[in-house]
């Protein structure tokens, strides 16, 4: 095998394992963070533990204590979103990294500095842009929907609980 293609199987097997070590590691499933506005305007901001039939439950972010939030006190809830997908942009700039260090030939630059400088001018912006589509928060009006509306927001934020399926 030539010099080339050791040098592309180790990249591709260092960039696989970064891309998919993050699955590694065992964790408790949490519940979505969310900043409530009653009607009466004042904030609740915690994680979601459970749905209930006519509230919420929420593990407070200031007291650490377990809130119940009334449905009909609900004005709107912002779902605060954290986006885990910049892997994927600096993995897209990883490649084009690898393509172009292959491209460029090593005695211009040198395979490592032109991978280097491809992840800088590719991978970065990739990942920034990614980061800002999908970390956008969610918000969604409660106060002036219909009960089958806010049944199906409850369905929705069930699934973002810590646990999914309270009875």
């Amino acid at each position: 095998m030539k010099t080339k293609g050791k040098k592309f199987v180790s990249l591709f097997l260092v960039l696989s394992l970064l891309a998919l070590s993050a699955n590694l590691y065992a964790k408790e499933k949490r519940g979505a963070k969310l900043i409530i506005t009653k009607t009466d305007r004042q904030q609740v901001k915690g994680e979601l533990i459970a749905v209930k039939e006519n509230s919420l439950l929420l593990l407070d972010s200031e007291s650490g204590a377990d809130v119940s939030i009334d449905i009909a006190d609900i004005r709107r809830i912002l779902i605060v979103k954290k986006s885990k997908k910049w892997k994927y942009g600096l993995l897209v700039g990883g490649g084009v990294g690898l393509i172009a260090g292959i491209i460029v030939p090593e005695e211009e630059h040198g395979f490592f500095a032109t991978f280097i400088e491809s992840i800088i001018w590719f991978g970065l912006p990739l990942v920034g842009i990614v980061a800002i589509i999908e970390g956008r928060d969610k918000v969604i009006q409660i106060k002036g929907r219909s009960d089958t509306e806010v049944k199906e927001v409850l369905e929705k934020l069930s699934k973002k609980s810590r646990i999914p399926d309270y009875q």
